[in-house]
């Protein structure tokens, strides 16, 4: 899977919501947690504090962390930060 964004969500003027951020996050596997994370980072990166979008994306942020600890790879992430 790339990380390649839908061009459409990241297009000057196109508005990005709420559930925009559930549909990307919404079946996301262990293994791919954290690519799903930097996308939904990059989607709400240029919108406001308090912005819906940008609420939902921080919380679903913490839940992509919370399920790629569970993604049975026995390396860990060595120290590396993956943000």
């Amino acid at each position: 899977m790339s990380e390649a964004e839908n061009p459409a969500l990241l297009a000057q003027g196109q508005e990005v919501t709420a559930e925009d951020i559930r549909a990307l996050a919404g079946a996301s596997t262990p293994h791919f947690a954290l690519q799903v994370r930097n996308r939904v980072r990059r989607l709400i990166e240029p919108l406001p504090e308090g912005h819906p979008a940008r609420a939902e994306g921080e919380r679903k942020i913490a839940e992509l962390e919370e399920l790629a600890e569970h993604s049975g790879d026995p390396r860990g992430t060595l120290g590396i930060s993956h943000r």
